[in-house]
């Protein structure tokens, strides 16, 4: 199954998407987002300076407003 990133703060969104079988990684750091085929995080850390350095290619989900079903939605649209 795909391995998910999600922020610490998302359990609510952990506990939904390891129900479904999706091996779920908590982003703590940087690198925890490698060898993620999809993260999610709060979008709370915005991007002020508009500079971002990108450490995965994988598709990145805003949860800020979603439910935990509607993340789990997004997640599997995006690794379809």
């Amino acid at each position: 199954m795909a391995r998910v990133g999600v922020e610490q703060s998302l359990t609510n969104v952990q506990d939904a998407l390891r129900a479904k079988g999706y091996d779920v990684v908590e982003l703590k750091q940087e690198s925890d987002a490698q060898n993620c085929d999809c993260c999610v995080v709060t979008g709370l850390d915005s991007n002020v300076m508009g500079m971002a350095d990108t450490v995965t290619k994988a598709p990145v989900i805003d949860a800020n407003g979603l439910s935990a079903d509607e993340v789990c939605q997004a997640v599997e649209s995006r690794l379809q």
